[in-house]
Formats: structure tokens, C-alpha cells, sequence
């Protein structure tokens, strides 16, 4: 890797696998050098990343970093794309929000609570009655949970459930030249299902979505209703694939700690945190840029520049959590940002928590005898810089 220095690019593209296996030790070499460093990344393209707790935590709240730059393709990408709560900023971002947060609320997530058993239960009859005792999680357990958690959160009839599943997969993991056609399809089901709500509301988010409106009058318009939609699909099921999928891996890589959750569940929402910051679904934060030229840490990032504030760095930094790469449920992690942090905290912060909750315990407690059936390192791992988890976790039990 290239010694970051003023002036010098890290090379983290030429890596390969081995990064996005373990991102961690080459994250934490740059943090020892400093907390701004300019990259050269997977995927060939060039970012300013920040690492570090503090840094990391600041440049999420700092008002020079921006979603959208007032001119350039940036921002003409914004236009197509249509204004949502990752790629907008106030006051478009807090008017978005706030129309969300009145039907996204902890008493709704709640209510899901019986809801996403039923799903994790109906999951695993079938995951562990597989005659060779043997599954991947990823394919059998982890991406189907979430994306029926989500069908049943948007109103999706039951009919219709496997083949947004499919539609789902094949956007988040199928062949690249695949996608355009399969979000068309995906764009065209939405369009279908918000007229149709539209016309037979029903008790799900979406039909509230369409109800809601702010002491003002202001609701939400139909192009902002479909991109909350896509926002809950891409932002809401794949992070919450690799919280699920990360967390079991987690815990059969350190049987002393999941001997010591299967004795005190109480311990079960501790390991979820411990979960989220010794290895979240999340690398690094989504795109932000440089309003300005800014100073972080006595490094100037020009103006314009895409700027990446290093989340899985940010939940080990020593500074903050001590003995960062040990593994220990029993450890207090608050602080950690694996949801984010400021204006943009995710929303479906509570929904993963929950499925991830329902999910360890009821894997757990049905299969006691679940093991690894694949060297852990040779696992393949999602290749992007935002999500971060295995694409296929080999298990027995």
C-alpha cells in the first residue's frame, strides 16, 4: 500500500480480495499517519478519506460537506436521479425527513415485532430441514429475512413477495449488465403498487406515507414517495443482510462469546452494538463533497472533492473503544457510528436492530450445534465500500 503522505495517493485499489476480506488493518495504518489521506479506491475512482472516530463522527456533521454541489454532474445526476434523504441536504433534506419521520416511528417498528418472527421462524423451518444439515445463511436466511421484513413494511401482496425477492437479489448482487432492465421492472412494480395504495390504502408505511401530511398541508409528491421506496430497498435490506450475516460469522469465529450469550440473553442487545462496531454492514459513510475548500486536520480538500468518512475505522479507532479489534459482548460499545451520525443518521436504525435481534436468537437457539463448513477466510466478501458483508456464508449445524 502507498504511504500516505501530503501530496501521495494510497493505493487501496490494488489490494484486491484481501481488502475487502479484512479492510481493517489498512484503515488503521493510515489512521497512524493521520486522519485525511487522498485514495485511489476499488471501482477506479479517487476520494479524500477521513478515519478515525472523531474525525470520522465530525466530518458527518460538518456543514461544508455537502450531498449536492450547486453546479457540475454532480448535481445533474441529483436532477435524474430525484431528491431523497441520502443525496439531499437542508432544506430539502429536513423537510424529506420529517415527513418520513411521522410514519416511520418506534411505536410502527414495534408493531413489527411479531411480524418479523413469523417471517425468521418460516425462514429457518425451511433453512433446517435441509437433509445434508449444511446452508449458506447469506442465500437461505440473511437476504431473505430483511426483504420480506421490507414487502411487509411497503404493502407488498404475499403473492407477490418471491419475485421482489428475485428482483431484489438480482439488483444487489446479479450481473452488472442485468440492473438497468431489473430496476426498470422494480421502478414499474412501485409505480403499480403507489396507485394502487393510492386508490385502497391500506395499514402499511407506504399507504401512510400517501396520508401524511405536515401541520402545513406539505406531503410528500409521487416521485418522492417511489424514491423513499428505493431508499428503503437498497439502504434498509442490504445493511441489514450484513448485520445479520457478519454477526453470525462474528460469533462462530469466537465461540467464548457466543458460549457466553447462549448462557445470559440478556447479553443480546449488547452483542447486536458489539455487532455493529467490530464489523457493521457499513465501510465508509455515502458520498459527501467538498461545498469549499476545507481544512480537516491540517489537510486542504479542494473544492468539489468526494470526501468518504471511514465508518469501519471510526468503530475501531483505540481512542474511542479500547482494544478495538478484540470481540467482547460484555464491552459497553456506545458511541459507535455504524448507523451514521448527525442529519443523516439512518432512519431504519430500529427495524435492523429488531430483525437482528430476532434473527440470533432464533438461529441460535434452533440450531445449538451451528458451525462454519468453509475456511472463514476464504469467505468472498461484497466487493463495494458502502455495505460490507459475505456474499455467501457456508454453515451446518
Amino acid at each position: 500500500m502507498t504511504e500516505s503522505r501530503t501530496g501521495e495517493i494510497v493505493d487501496l485499489a490494488a489490494e484486491g480480495d484481501g481488502f475487502f476480506r479484512n479492510p481493517y488493518p489498512y484503515f488503521a495504518a493510515l489512521r497512524e499517519r493521520g486522519p485525511v489521506h487522498y485514495a485511489h479506491l476499488p471501482g477506479d475512482f479517487h476520494a479524500w478519506l477521513v478515519v478515525g472516530h472523531r474525525e470520522a463522527r465530525a466530518a458527518l456533521t460538518d456543514p461544508r460537506l455537502v450531498k449536492i454541489l450547486a453546479t457540475g454532474p454532480v448535481e445533474a445526476e441529483r436532477e435524474r436521479a430525484g431528491p431523497h434523504l441520502l443525496n439531499s441536504d437542508p432544506p430539502d433534506h429536513t423537510r424529506l425527513r420529517r415527513l418520513v419521520s411521522r410514519e416511520i416511528t418506534p411505536g410502527r417498528i414495534a408493531a413489527l415485532a411479531p411480524c418479523v418472527k413469523e417471517i425468521t421462524d418460516t425462514l429457518l423451518d425451511t433453512m433446517l430441514a435441509a437433509p445434508d444439515r449444511r446452508a449458506d445463511l447469506v442465500a437461505a436466511f440473511s437476504f431473505p429475512l430483511p426483504i420480506t421484513v421490507i414487502c411487509e413494511l411497503l404493502g407488498v401482496p404475499h403473492l407477490d413477495h418471491e419475485r421482489f425477492r428475485h428482483w431484489s437479489r438480482a439488483l444487489t448482487a446479479g450481473p452488472p449488465e442485468e440492473m438497468p432492465k431489473m430496476r426498470a421492472t422494480m421502478t414499474q412494480y412501485l409505480a403499480g403498487l403507489l396507485a394502487t395504495q393510492r386508490e385502497q390504502p391500506g395499514d402499511d408505511l407506504l399507504s401512510a406515507l400517501l396520508r401524511t401530511a405536515d401541520r402545513d398541508g406539505d406531503q410528500l409528491s409521487a416521485d418522492e414517495l417511489l424514491d423513499m421506496c428505493w431508499l428503503l430497498l437498497i439502504a434498509g435490506h442490504e445493511t441489514t443482510v450484513g448485520l445479520i450475516s457478519n454477526g453470525v460469522l462474528a460469533l462462530l469465529r469466537h465461540p467464548e462469546q457466543l458460549a457466553a450469550l447462549r448462557a445470559d440473553w440478556s447479553l443480546l442487545d449488547n452483542t447486536v452494538e458489539e455487532i455493529l462496531r467490530y464489523d457493521g454492514p457499513v465501510l465508509t459513510a455515502t458520498a459527501r463533497y467538498a461545498a469549499e475548500d476545507i481544512e480537516i486536520a491540517g489537510t486542504v480538500i479542494p473544492h468539489h472533492a468526494l470526501v468518504l468518512a471511514v465508518i469501519a475505522d471510526a468503530d475501531r479507532d483505540p481512542a474511542r473503544f479500547p482494544d478495538p479489534t478484540r470481540f467482547d459482548i460484555h464491552r459497553a460499545p456506545r458511541g459507535h457510528i455504524a448507523f451514521g451520525h448527525g442529519i443523516h443518521h439512518c432512519l431504519g436504525a430500529p427495524l435492523a436492530r429488531l430483525e437482528a435481534r430476532t434473527a440470533l436468537r432464533a438461529l441460535l437457539d434452533r440450531a445449538p450445534e451451528l458451525a462454519l463448513d468453509a475456511d472463514p477466510d476464504a469467505v468472498p466478501w461484497h466487493p463495494g465500500l458502502v455495505a460490507r458483508g459475505p456474499l455467501h456464508l457456508p454453515i451446518r449445524w
